[in-house]
């Protein structure tokens, strides 16, 4: 155990006892005061205020047992629908809340948070610090305090002389060990402990589950349905229209040949440069849709490809000791084009690192640049589309980019390796 560890989760246990009393108490004698002036009439005004400050703080409670502890805990709220306005919007918002089951369990969690999470946090920070009081003890200060009036007690140590102080010295070690090593899993079971009422039941998980996918698929239509669009543009004002003047320049050619050879000579040439014109864009039309490095190599291979065209200095890092099923592999790779291309446009960055592998049956890639930072998901489309696009998968996207940068985009998509 690290020593460090051990006094931050001390140092944690007493900031979350604090949080407990400050927080937990009086946002659920809020709760009960503005629920209870629901009969004449207030309640249905101040009840929607005071959810929601106890769901933000909920949620803040939700972010530091994952920061600090490990312990994820998932939001479990409904979604929010649109309100009417003026007086019914009021009351559709009042029924909103009080229907919510998370609503009343996050009440619940309150109680518990300022009772059994206040004893466990100051258990956590009281017996590490209790230790040094015996040592203080031991230095002297058991003189003025036997002298005052018949000694101290150190738990059940009766400190009278300088004897007992030693031994109260020694018990203090033990105290300091036994809190230090005791700290961090008291905090994590009281991070726990939070879990079993802030997270959603499984009835809950069930719902925002098949919300999810409901949501997801709809995103995957829309995108397959704008993907068909622009193939259908690219190929209209692209090679069908070649397509279309060179047909045009071949029948002009079999009228020319017996009357101007010449001209003939020249339109076949215009034909012969328009059909390889109309090659390269449906190559490129192709490799928009799947390119074939991608299909042939894999995506390492395919993501280096894109490292080697990007006007960036970019580093390419792969641990994939097999293949991932193609429409993963497609999902991934665009989102790493789209990354890339926002990156040299909108970043000015001068260096990119890309890590790719694969961990817990799930693909994590890593984008990070030394750009200006400052880049926002609720800023554009680019990123946006990048989430819908993994979302379809049940993959997620995170951002950490401060402005200044560095520019960090991971991306992780559930995925199973193939053999090589």
């Amino acid at each position: 155990m690290k020593i460090g560890a051990a006094v931050l989760a001390v140092v944690r246990g007493f900031a979350l006892a604090l949080l407990a009393m400050l927080g937990s108490l009086v946002l659920f004698v809020f709760f009960v005061v503005s629920f209870a002036l629901s009969i004449p009439g207030l309640g249905i005004f101040l009840v929607p205020v005071v959810t929601a400050a106890v769901r933000g703080y909920a949620n803040l409670r939700r972010r530091l047992a994952y920061d600090w502890f490990g312990v994820e805990i998932k939001s479990p709220y409904k979604p929010k629908p649109r309100f009417r306005r003026g007086p019914i919007g009021v009351v559709q918002r009042y029924r909103w809340i009080v229907s919510d089951p998370a609503t009343w369990r996050d009440v619940l969690w309150l109680i518990v948070d300022a009772t059994a999470g206040f004893a466990m946090g100051i258990f956590a920070f009281a017996l590490p610090w209790y230790g040094p009081y015996g040592w203080v003890l031991a230095a002297g200060v058991w003189k003025p305090i036997a002298h005052a009036g018949g000694g101290d007690w150190y738990t059940f140590i009766h400190v009278v002389n300088q004897d007992t102080a030693n031994k109260a010295a020694l018990l203090g070690v033990v105290y300091c060990a036994i809190g230090l090593l005791l700290a961090p899993q008291v905090m994590r079971a009281s991070s726990v402990l939070a879990r079993g009422l802030l997270a959603p039941t499984r009835e809950r998980e069930l719902e925002l589950r098949v919300a999810h996918l409901t949501e997801t698929r709809s995103d995957a239509l829309d995108t397959q349905a704008a993907e068909l669009r622009r193939i259908e543009r690219d190929l209209h004002d692209g090679a069908q229209a070649r397509l279309v003047a060179m047909g045009m320049s071949l029948g002009a050619i079999e009228h020319l040949m017996e009357r101007d050879p010449e001209k003939a000579r020249r339109l076949l040439a215009e034909a012969r440069e328009s059909s390889s014109k109309a090659l390269t864009e449906l190559r490129d039309l192709v490799r928009g849709i799947h390119p074939p490095v991608l299909a042939e190599r894999g995506l390492g291979d395919a993501v280096r490809a894109l490292a080697m065209a990007s006007p960036l200095h970019t580093e390419v890092t792969v641990e994939l000791p097999g293949r991932l099923e193609a429409p993963v592999e497609s999902a991934a790779y665009f989102a790493v084009s789209e990354v890339l291309t926002n990156a040299a446009k909108h970043s000015g960055a001068q260096r990119v690192w890309i890590d790719i592998r694969h961990e817990a049956d799930r693909l994590r890639i890593v984008i990070t640049d030394d750009g200006q930072g400052g880049a926002d998901l609720s800023g554009g489309t680019g990123l946006r589309g990048i989430e819908r696009r993994l979302g379809t998968f049940d993959g997620v996207l995170a951002l950490n980019s401060p402005v200044g940068g560095p520019t960090m985009v991971t991306m992780e998509l559930p995925c199973v390796l193939s053999s090589p």
